[in-house]
């Protein structure tokens, strides 16, 4: 990745990890990254990808030339040293399926620093590798926020490291697919009364959803 200007504006602790995940990608997991040119040039914005391991997070963030803001539950927070390493790479804690507005603030106060967050609309990691439906709080996010949602869909980070592995299958490549971003018109509909949140999630998600693997000419 080039030393944007953004990546030059990281802190050196994040910094440090972001780099150490881009390594780590490229040693252990190589797989494609495209569409980081569908990143907006200006403001904030979100990016919503599908879940099937814990190197979801660092994989996607190490390919996002700025700061980025992450999502973890709560109860993370009860092992000390962890909870200060979350802390110092300014990890958002979030009790889930509980429409935390702790969690809706530290996003919207994100948003104005100019940063970008990852959000996982399915909420945890899919336990089969195959996409789920998605929790209404990621649309809740989106609407209440009305930024640009960047559709982001990871494939091969379940076989690499899924749900109910112990260790990692190092060598086992994982792919990241950044999609054109959707602007809140698209994902937004306010008509929908009590659906609103439901329908704007279930929109995101078609977006990830519909986003294809890159295909590689035959030789």
């Amino acid at each position: 990745m080039s030393r944007t200007p953004d990546v030059m504006k990281l802190t050196p602790f994040y910094g440090f990890f972001h780099y150490l995940a881009s390594t780590i990608h490229s040693m252990w997991f190589r797989g494609d990254v495209a569409g980081t040119d569908n990143f907006p040039v200006d403001g904030p914005f979100l990016i919503a990808s599908n879940h099937a391991s814990h190197l979801d997070p660092p994989l996607v963030g190490c390919h996002v030339a700025r700061q980025m803001r992450f999502f973890a539950r709560k109860s993370l927070w009860s092992n000390r040293a962890f909870a200060w390493w979350l802390n110092q790479v300014e990890t958002i804690p979030v009790e889930r399926d509980s429409g935390d507005i702790g969690a809706i603030k530290r996003v919207l106060q994100a948003l104005k620093e100019n940063r970008a967050v990852v959000l996982f609309p399915e909420g945890t990691r899919s336990p089969d590798g195959l996409l789920h439906k998605p929790k209404a709080g990621v649309g809740l996010m989106a609407c209440k926020t009305g930024v640009p949602v960047v559709p982001c869909r990871i494939y091969g980070s379940f076989q690499a490291f899924g749900k109910g592995a112990a260790i990692p299958s190092f060598g086992s490549p994982v792919t990241i697919v950044f999609g054109p971003p959707i602007s809140a018109g698209d994902y937004d509909d306010p008509a929908a009364g009590k659906a609103r949140y439901e329908t704007a999630a279930q929109r995101i998600m078609d977006r990830i959803a519909a986003i294809p693997a890159p295909a590689y000419p035959v030789i």
